[in-house]
């Protein structure tokens, strides 16, 4: 789902120094595309800012990306949308809808934040008390589950490593052998398996990027307000910022608007013991299970807007609220000068730490997204329809590459977009 530590924190160092200067339903497995195929945007060209279609341009065509999508906001107004593609047969519009994978962290633990506000929770809860994490029969729990608490969970604190024992939300035919339970897994799978597992870490004392942990705080978010996930988020969080496109992605199916997936692998699918060969992005794995993890998909505009949010106290997330959201963990910053905040990874670049750059990265087969906002008023997304191809190039060369065309701009234009995507 997301990028392995290692490149994780590849992308956090350049973000941080930088700012301080199918073959089911018609798919194909997806080869790279000739660096001279037809390139094609769409949007409101604005020459100011170029820079930024110039880095997509040669990043994608270096990749053979067949879709791309930027946003940029400066102050608060969108400056810039754009959609990208190196195909014909493929068109991308400002409002195409892609997979956002883990950027939808951000809107999970802001929708436990908003159940906070609302008094209806307490992050300091251990999860046993909200949640029934009950083992298979013959099976103990792990008694340091209860002290698993929701700001454990929400900063990947909560003894979950996938390093040392693999990512459960991706072992679902072994979930399925172990329970005996059919495929497609249901997310209560999941968590009966994991109750009969030792912890990797004692909670609280090692961050360990979790998908599982993000899994259960959607189950938190379903079971305190009465609302399925997918419709909690869209009410509470999204309709009062006009976002009307964000839905929860299909494994197979697309909705309207949105883009098709590429990968260069295969693999069993997920969705039924079949053992069926399938492109990797359909079936490979479940967006059922992803949902409050990695399930969301947007359009860069949609989340520029969402990041907007966080910049200002709102009717959405009170100041309180927001100070949740950057609270520094238990074990403080990180040997390279960041940590992971609710959602949001958090690097403090002014003195003082009121200054800072949050920042998110995504990725999945077929799906690799970055989302961006600096200390001195910017922000931009960038979505692309693969993660992998034959080149094998870093695709965490996003963030320099947008921070290269953002430092590049001599004026920033004064209009607005939002309007034009939002009503």
């Amino acid at each position: 789902m997301e990028l392995s530590r290692r490149n994780l924190g590849k992308l956090a160092l350049a973000t941080g120094a930088t700012a301080a200067a199918g073959t089911a339903a018609g798919y194909s497995l997806g080869r790279p595309a000739d660096a001279a195929a037809t390139w094609k945007a769409t949007g409101t060209a604005v020459s100011a800012l170029a820079g930024f279609d110039n880095q997509m341009k040669a990043f994608m065509q270096a990749r053979g990306v067949t879709a791309g999508q930027v946003a940029v906001t400066y102050k608060g107004r969108l400056v810039l949308a754009r959609g990208y593609s190196t195909s014909t047969s493929i068109d991308v519009q400002p409002t195409s809808l892609f997979r956002i994978a883990s950027l939808s962290k951000s809107f999970t633990a802001a929708a436990i934040v908003k159940l906070v506000q609302d008094g209806k929770l307490d992050l300091a809860t251990p999860v046993v008390k909200l949640l029934d994490i009950t083992p298979a029969t013959g099976l103990t729990r792990d008694s340091r589950w209860s002290t698993v608490t929701l700001w454990k969970l929400l900063q990947h604190l909560g003894g979950f490593d996938r390093d040392v024992s693999g990512d459960p939300n991706f072992k679902d035919a072994i979930i399925s052998r172990t329970l005996g339970v059919p495929l497609e897994l249901q997310h209560a799978d999941v968590i009966k398996y994991m109750a009969g597992q030792k912890l990797d870490s004692t909670p609280g004392a090692k961050y360990a990027y979790s998908n599982f942990g993000y899994l259960l705080a959607g189950r938190v978010i379903e079971k305190v307000s009465g609302l399925s996930y997918e419709s909690y988020v869209q009410q509470k969080l999204l309709a009062p910022l006009k976002i009307k496109r964000m839905a929860l992605g299909w494994s197979i199916a697309k909705h309207s608007g949105e883009t098709s997936y590429e990968s260069q692998y295969s693999g069993p699918t997920v969705l039924d013991t079949s053992g069926k060969t399938v492109a990797a992005p359909y079936g490979s794995f479940s967006m059922r299970i992803q949902d409050a993890n990695g399930g969301w998909i947007a359009s860069a505009p949609d989340l520029v807007r969402w990041a907007k949010m966080f910049d200002a106290p709102s009717s959405v997330l009170n100041s309180t609220s927001l100070g949740h959201v950057w609270a520094k963990p238990s074990i403080g910053v990180n040997p390279d000068g960041w940590y992971y905040g609710l959602g949001w990874q958090v690097r403090p670049v002014t003195s003082g730490g009121t200054g800072r750059n949050t920042w998110h990265t995504g990725s999945m087969p077929g799906t690799y997204t970055l989302l961006v906002r600096t200390y001195n008023g910017l922000s931009w997304a960038a979505l692309f329809n693969r993660r992998d191809d034959a080149s094998g190039k870093s695709y965490g060369d996003i963030d320099q590459a947008m921070w290269t065309a953002a430092n590049g701009v001599k004026s920033w234009p004064t209009h607005d977009l939002f309007p034009q995507y939002f009503s």
